[in-house]
């Protein structure tokens, strides 16, 4: 077995397989359309994320987990269900912590997109680098909300932050 499956929880321990998330669906009620880039966005978080994560939701039974993300009355609410789709709880996350950094993120990837369109190789790289320093500011971020509700890992905490960004996207 490879290392990325046993570190993923794939092949490990119990335990491991358990504290994952096996199905991930988005709040697709308010958004009208999403450009192609943001789409391409979206699939990759998505298919990284069930590929490997590490997700410990305190006071739930141990999955594996379908988690349904949606924004309601300016929370970011992860509805945690079991693989057969019976609730087992929800955590909800204010959003105004997130503003700026989505705002900031959102900004900064428009340059981005645009750069790679005809900007110098330096230029792109550049702004890559803001891009992804923002990513990680809004990943950690995400860990510091979820601490004492869900536990996960860093990688994990950048794909739920692209998919909080993506359900930020209004049509």
């Amino acid at each position: 077995m490879s290392e990325a499956k046993a570190a993923a929880g794939q092949g490990g321990g119990m335990s491991q397989r358990r504290h994952r998330i096996a199905k991930v669906t988005l709040d697709e009620r308010t958004v009208v359309r999403r450009n192609p880039d943001v789409e391409h966005e979206r699939a990759v978080a998505i298919f990284d994320l069930l590929e490997e994560n590490s997700f410990a939701p305190a006071e739930i039974p141990v999955g594996p987990y379908h988690v349904h993300l949606c924004i309601e009355e300016d929370r970011l609410v992860f509805d945690i269900r079991s693989a057969r789709g019976k609730a087992l709880g929800k955590v909800a996350l204010a959003l105004a912590p997130f503003r700026r950094i989505v705002k900031d993120y959102f900004t900064v990837c428009e340059s981005y997109y645009a750069a790679i369109k005809a900007a110098s190789p330096s230029r792109i790289e550049a702004i890559d680098m803001g891009r992804r320093a923002l990513h990680d500011e809004g990943s950690n971020l995400l860990r510091e909300r979820l601490a004492g509700k869900v536990e996960i890992d860093h990688n994990t905490a950048r794909r739920l932050f692209t998919l909080l960004c993506v359900l930020h996207i209004r049509g």
